[in-house]
């Protein structure tokens, strides 16, 4: 899936860091915040306006867990895994996440972009097991219905969007 892009807002950010090597991570992750990834095409961009090589950039990309080079939805969905997620049941939960949306372990993302849906060790919100986020916002104590219940409501949202 080929997707074509504006790079203004690459501009923008590279302005704002006055085309400073040092801030690449900062610069990644603005950039990652505009597209919700880091699209492959902006490396050659980066790589002339920083004067760096692009394997180097690219190498500093991947190294991180929280970059992504493939795109995400609207919603990014993380589903928490860590101990006391998972002996509260948290596995039934992503395993109903992902049958609602036409998800699997390798198909992480709706291909109308709109639900990405992520397993994570860790959301530090343990007392409240078991916890999914929604961008990053906490939902606590989910069960299996209370996630389609959920899902339903994001699906209004983007319906009352368009």
């Amino acid at each position: 899936m080929a997707v074509k892009h504006d790079f203004g807002p690459v501009k923008e950010i590279l302005e704002k860091h006055e085309y400073k090597q040092v801030d690449i991570i900062a610069i990644l992750q603005e950039i990652q915040e505009v597209y919700h990834y880091l699209p492959r095409e902006v490396f050659p961009v980066l790589s002339k306006e920083l004067k760096m090589g692009e394997a180097r950039i690219y190498s500093i990309a991947t190294f991180y867990e929280n970059f992504s080079l493939e795109p995400k939805g609207k919603y990014v969905i993380k589903v928490c895994d860590g101990t006391a997620c998972h002996v509260r049941k948290s596995i039934p939960i992503l395993d109903k996440l992902r049958s609602e949306l036409g998800l699997s372990v390798g198909k992480k993302t709706t291909d109308d972009l709109n639900f990405t849906v992520e397993t994570v060790s860790c959301l530090g919100a343990c007392g409240l097991a078991p916890v999914i986020t929604v961008n990053d916002v906490v939902y606590p104590e989910m069960t299996p219905d209370k996630v389609v219940e959920l899902l339903n409501k994001l699906k209004e949202e983007i319906k009352n969007a368009e």
